[in-house]
C-alpha cells in the first residue's frame, strides 16, 4: 500500500487565524467593513481562500455577513454580552466544581502556578489577558469534557470582542485577581460548591465591568 500524502494546512485556515488575531488586536474594529480586495492584495492571495476564511469567522460569531454588503466585524450588543457571560458562568463554574472534586494535587499546584503568573502580570494588560486565558482554558482541560471545552472556546472568541472594555474599568484587574485568589482557595480546600460560586461571581462582576 502506498504512503498517504497529507495535505498542508489549508490556506483559508491560516488566513482565518491572521484575521482573527487582527480582530482581537482591534486592527479591525467592531462594526467595520472588511475590504476583501485590499486584504487579498495584502496577503497575496485570491479572494476564494479569503472568503472561506470569512465563513469560518462568521461561524465563530466574529464576523457578520450582510447580503450584498459584504463582511463586517461583529458588534457585540449588551444582550449578546449578557448571553455570552451567562453561558460562560454556567459552563466554567461547573468545570471549577469538577476540578475541585477530581484534580490531583499536582494539577491544583499547576493552577496555583498560573495564578502566581497572573499576579506578576498586573502591570502588563496584554500579558494579563494572555495568562488569564491560559488559566481558564487549563482549568477546563482538567475538568475533561471536550464538548464543554468547544462551547467555551467559541463563546470566549465573542467575549474577546469586548474584553478590552471589561478590564479598562478602573480597578477591575485587581478585582479580577482577587476573584481568582478566592477561586484558588476553594479549589485548594476541595470545596466544589465554593469553587462553583466563586467562578459564577467572577463572571457576574466581569459582565458588570464590561457593560
Amino acid at each position: 500500500m502506498s504512503a498517504v500524502s497529507l495535505a498542508p494546512r489549508a490556506l483559508y485556515v491560516e488566513v482565518a487565524e491572521l484575521l482573527r488575531q487582527r480582530i482581537f488586536r482591534r486592527e479591525l474594529e467592531p462594526g467595520s467593513w472588511i475590504d476583501e480586495v485590499k486584504l487579498a492584495q495584502e496577503y497575496g492571495i485570491s479572494r476564494t481562500p479569503l472568503r472561506e476564511a470569512l465563513k469560518v469567522l462568521a461561524a465563530e460569531g466574529l464576523v457578520t455577513m450582510k447580503v450584498r454588503r459584504g463582511a463586517y466585524v461583529t458588534e457585540v450588543s449588551e444582550r449578546d454580552l449578557s448571553d455570552v457571560y451567562h453561558l460562560l458562568a454556567l459552563l466554567e463554574s461547573d468545570a471549577a466544581a469538577v476540578v475541585a472534586e477530581r484534580a490531583t494535587e499536582a494539577q491544583v499546584k499547576e493552577l496555583q502556578k498560573l495564578h502566581r503568573e497572573l499576579e506578576a502580570s498586573v502591570k502588563d494588560r496584554e500579558k494579563f489577558f494572555a495568562v488569564n486565558e491560559r488559566f481558564h482554558m487549563r482549568l477546563l482541560e482538567l475538568a475533561d469534557n471536550r464538548w464543554r471545552d468547544q462551547m467555551v472556546a467559541d463563546l470566549r472568541k465573542v467575549m474577546k470582542l469586548n474584553r478590552h472594555n471589561s478590564l479598562l474599568k478602573s480597578g477591575r484587574i485587581q478585582e479580577s485577581l482577587a476573584e481568582h485568589a478566592a477561586l484558588m482557595e476553594a479549589l485548594a480546600r476541595r470545596d466544589a460548591q465554593g469553587a462553583r460560586e466563586r467562578m459564577q461571581e467572577h463572571f457576574r462582576n466581569g459582565l458588570e465591568a464590561a457593560a
